[in-house]
């Protein structure tokens, strides 16, 4: 065998760490390339923040200020002159208007300056902040009457609930970490149980409903004669226990006939568990609710349709003009210095290119969106077509992959409301009389909600009977289909949609 060597000509693809971030700022959300770019901001002194600049009419308006007050100074020989002349330490025109309105006049004839912006609380400090569940619970373990080790046992319940208000850590595991016996943790767990809400503790949801079961009237649930040492004390309680499945999906029947009672008996005591609360912590839950900022907006204008990038509450970068000029001049720099400042330039006009670039390819696809969808545009949901990500990419003259990265957790507002970039690609189900035309699955599903919103009650549609009504409109569609649409709408079945009145 013999060494050689050979010399070819190839081309590949070098994923460089510039075209790394540029495909990273691609695919971020409007609050990540917020943070993101403020990141850089502290990073990179070479990039600069544009400031918004002041309108130009806050000058006039200081100037038509300055004028009016020479206007209204009083004339010389006036009882209000005399009050307003220079010489007096309470004048304006001595002191200055800023340095007069920010004083504090006080009792006594005394002066204390006001408190500074940076002196007052935030809005965060002084927000009303709701009481949370384990807060609710810990103020009445420190008015119940347990001894000081079975407080501490009580907090230590208390802080392994779940934001539902359910115990789901094993009783053991809690004794060995308080170092006490199991015993000891059920005796106080029963008088955490006793707490308000009703229900809190509880370690399923069967537990959950006897407890506030127990909180009712006797005569509420009402004892069935000799039957009661049957049901272990009522019928509530007999259901509870044995027949939740059943209940769930309402097989009234199969109920009354385990438990030996008539199906008015069943319905009666259905009524009161639908009354009780599954999540005894739901009403002190409280969610961070974030408001949904639109990357662009999309309305008509001249009879088109204009997409609009929304660029507020996003920083401006720019080159610091300080360095540019420190870079430019003739001063004579370390090696060290010159190849940082190189450096930190290069990565800031990076950066500055990689936003440009992103802003210009979301508005573009968002263009084809629109193009494609202008239908949905003008008439809403009805009329949205089926759309997959090569019509687009195909359109517009860009990869799957791009157009995948760039409608990810973005939004768009338009006069039929807001909505993530991923709505408008689904798929299509075909039409009986019309070959070439589909209609798009969300099409579909909404059809399917509104059908259901307008069922009787008492008899729920079945999905082989609301496939047949799609059917019926021309809309060629399988049980199964439907079965699958509407699980993901969490709709649930026609059995458990049922109402008895």
């Amino acid at each position: 065998m013999k060494l050689r060597l050979d010399l070819r000509l190839g081309q590949k693809l070098i994923m460089t760490p510039q075209l790394q971030q540029a495909i990273k700022l691609l695919q971020l959300s409007r609050l990540e390339l917020q943070q993101t770019l403020t990141q850089h901001l502290m990073e990179n002194p070479l990039l600069d923040e544009v400031q918004v600049e002041a309108e130009e009419g806050e000058g006039a308006t200081a100037e038509e200020w300055g004028e009016e007050k020479k206007e209204l100074k009083p004339t010389e020989g006036s009882g209000e002159a005399e009050e307003a002349k220079p010489d007096s330490p309470d004048s304006p025109d001595e002191l200055g208007w800023e340095e007069y309105f920010d004083s504090d006049r006080r009792a006594g004839d005394r002066e204390y300056p006001s408190a500074s912006q940076d002196d007052l609380p935030s809005y965060d400090q002084t927000a009303i902040k709701p009481t949370s569940l384990e807060e609710h619970l810990l103020w009445q373990l420190g008015h119940s009457g347990l001894s000081d080790a079975e407080k501490v046992i009580g907090r230590l319940i208390i802080g392994n609930l779940d934001e539902d208000g359910y115990l789901r850590s094993p009783i053991e595991e809690l004794a060995a970490d308080a170092g006490v016996s199991p015993e000891a943790v059920e005796t106080v767990l029963r008088h955490v149980q006793a707490f308000d809400p009703a229900g809190v503790g509880a370690r399923d949801l069967c537990e959950c409903l006897l407890i506030q079961l127990g909180h009712l009237d006797r005569h509420m649930v009402g004892k069935a004669g000799e039957r009661s040492i049957t049901l272990k004390g009522s019928l509530l309680e007999a259901i509870v226990t044995h027949h939740l499945k059943d209940l769930e999906k309402k097989h009234y029947g199969r109920i009354a006939k385990a438990l030996g009672m008539t199906t008015e008996e069943v319905f009666a005591a259905t009524r009161v568990i639908e009354g009780l609360e599954p999540k005894p912590g739901r009403p002190f839950y409280v969610s961070d609710n974030y408001v949904v900022v639109p990357d662009v907006f999309v309305k008509k204008s001249e009879g088109e349709w204009v997409v609009l990038l929304n660029e507020d509450g996003l920083p401006r970068l720019r080159v610091s003009p300080y360095y540019k000029q420190l870079i430019a001049s003739k001063q004579d720099h370390s090696e060290t210095t010159k190849a940082y400042l190189d450096e930190k330039l290069r990565g800031a006009q990076w950066i500055i290119r990689s936003i440009e670039q992103r802003n210009k390819t979301i508005v573009k696809v968002v263009g084809s969106i629109v193009k494609f969808q202008e239908q949905f545009f003008e008439k809403g949901v009805q009329s949205l077509k089926p759309l997959v990500l090569k019509q687009v990419a195909d359109d517009i003259g860009m990869h799957e992959s791009t157009i995948s990265r760039v409608t990810s957790n973005k939004y768009v507002y338009c006069p039929q409301g807001m909505f993530e970039l991923k709505y408008f690609f689904n798929a299509g189900i075909q039409r009986a009389d019309q070959n070439d035309d589909m209609l798009s699955s969300v099409t579909v599903r909404d059809m399917i909600r509104r059908m259901v919103a307008e069922e009787d009650a008492q008899r729920p549609l079945k999905d082989q009977e609301i496939a047949a009504q799609l059917r019926r409109n021309n809309i060629m569609i399988a049980r199964r289909t439907v079965a699958k649409y509407r699980s993901e709408e969490n709709i649930p079945s026609a059995s458990q949609r049922k109402r008895f009145f």
